[in-house]
């Protein structure tokens, strides 16, 4: 929900991601005219375009000239690293999964996690840390910190009985994706909960998600080396 301060044509965005989100207007539904939206919102029509062109920048909308404004298909599906659950990974495998929560609850963003979410520094923000396994081995160490704003039940949920990625695709549908891969030194803990050896490297990915134009999630995903691969296919 925008904040009472926020400018006129973030209310007509999320006036739009709402009907989108809630399956009122699926791929290819024409959305209202520039004059329609102004007249609706009381706003001038340069600000009902910015919201537009926004929306279009960000691919939730396409702009098609002479015929209109139109809800886009979605373009997360062709990230390389796919937006898919660890546990329907694993069972697709014909393995076995189950997790064990280490952690979940409020905490608040310092100024280097604030600057990635783009929220103020001493924002209220949830944290989880989970371990996923593959046949009572462990192959994920999943750390993730969420926005509020768009998944306000998030620490309620039980995360042995759905991954925290199923949970916010349902309650706060894939906007926009950015991830990065690297190796890295694992720390201790990590390295204990992993169970890997003193020289194993770990893969990580980082990835931060949006929803409803804002930054949904922020996760890192610790792999052990020796035991993880990724693939991926345009």
């Amino acid at each position: 929900m925008p904040s009472m301060n926020a400018p006129a044509y973030q209310g007509i965005k999320d006036f739009i991601l709402a009907r989108i989100h809630a399956g009122e207007w699926s791929e290819g539904h024409q959305v209202p005219s520039e004059n329609e939206l102004a007249r609706e919102f009381n706003v001038a029509r340069m600000t009902v375009n910015r919201a537009l062109r926004e929306l279009t920048a960000e691919q939730v909308l396409t702009r098609v000239q002479g015929s209109g404004t139109f809800v886009a298909r979605p373009k997360y599906e062709s990230t390389l690293v796919a937006i898919r659950s660890i546990s329907d990974e694993i069972v697709a495998r014909g393995h076995q999964y189950h997790a064990n929560v280490l952690h979940v609850g409020a905490a608040i963003a310092d100024e280097e996690l604030a600057a990635e979410m783009q929220v103020s520094a001493g924002s209220p923000i949830f944290h989880s840390r989970v371990l996923h396994f593959e046949n009572d081995e462990p192959v994920q160490l999943e750390e993730r910190w969420v926005n509020p704003a768009v998944a306000p039940e998030y620490a309620l949920q039980d995360f042995t009985n759905t991954t925290p990625n199923q949970y916010l695709v349902r309650v706060a549908p894939l906007q926009r994706v950015e991830y990065r891969i690297e190796a890295s030194a694992p720390d201790t803990d990590t390295r204990r909960l992993l169970t890997m050896d003193d020289v194993e490297p770990c893969l990580v990915l980082h990835r931060r998600t949006w929803s409803q134009s804002v930054v949904a999630s922020i996760a890192n995903l610790w792999h052990p080396g020796n035991r993880y691969r990724f693939t991926g296919h345009f």
